[in-house]
């Protein structure tokens, strides 16, 4: 079943989509972070919850929208409102789903999100799988998402607007938090048994050679997808990546 619903907490509005079989109790929560200018309903994340509802009893998939990402309501993005969020959403299923055994799935943006999370709050996640993060992410932003028009206009003081499919409106002062928020200069070694790494080789937006440098750094395990885009859009890099993420959360 898919039930949407908001979290009204702490002055957010945090709009959700949970993945369940209402025939068993949910035990486990699977937390899935989509992309920059993703949104709830990502295609990906129903393709993952599908493969857990059919396969695994007591398990749900939540996915929620990032700040100023689908029909969330908010209309600045802010980095700290996008650490808010995931405490709050953390909070909301140990107290209203009863679960304290919570995984993470997270992808690009939100791979960065959660690891920016986990090194400034005490890790919540029983296991962390990535795919394609985006651990440099600032240089990601100016570098692949961004013209060089848009990044000119930025630089300037202007708000633009920038993502894919959708556009998300972004100020100086978000650029400026990514990049004081390196993450790729925190050591990640004490969480590095529980966290899983994968990423294409023929990723177009996150430089491989980036992530795997991040991975070796901390001793992560890290798998590269051969041919895998960064959507892994080729739908067997999609069922390898699926089968290695569900074999180490080991549910």
């Amino acid at each position: 079943m898919e039930k949407y619903f908001e979290i009204n907490k702490n002055n957010q509005n945090i709009r959700c989509k949970l993945y369940y079989d209402k025939r068993h109790s949910i035990e486990k929560v699977v937390l899935y972070g989509h992309g920059f200018a993703g949104h709830k309903d990502n295609g990906a994340a129903q393709k993952f919850a599908d493969r857990v509802l059919s396969k695994y009893k007591g398990v749900a998939v939540l996915i929620f929208n990032l700040p100023c990402h689908g029909d969330d309501v908010k209309k600045k993005m802010v980095l700290q409102d996008c650490m808010t969020y995931i405490e709050t959403v953390i909070a909301y299923i140990r107290s209203e789903l009863h679960s304290e055994k919570i995984y993470s799935y997270a992808t690009s943006f939100g791979g960065y999100l959660v690891l920016k999370y986990i090194s400034e709050h005490e890790n919540p996640f029983a296991k962390i799988a990535l795919r394609c993060p985006a651990v440099n992410m600032a240089d990601v932003l100016t570098g692949t998402i961004m013209k060089s028009d848009e990044l000119e206009m930025l630089i300037k003081g202007k708000n633009v607007q920038v993502g894919f499919d959708r556009k998300i409106e972004i100020n100086r002062q978000f650029l400026t938090d990514l990049e004081e928020s390196d993450i790729q200069k925190i050591d990640y070694l004490d969480f590095a048994d529980d966290i899983l790494i994968l990423h294409g080789t023929k990723d177009e937006v996150v430089p491989f050679e980036a992530v795997e440098k991040f991975a070796e750094n901390n001793l992560i395990e890290f798998i590269p997808v051969e041919n895998a885009d960064h959507r892994f859009q080729n739908p067997a890099c999609m069922e390898l990546a699926t089968k290695k993420v569900l074999e180490f959360f080991a549910f």
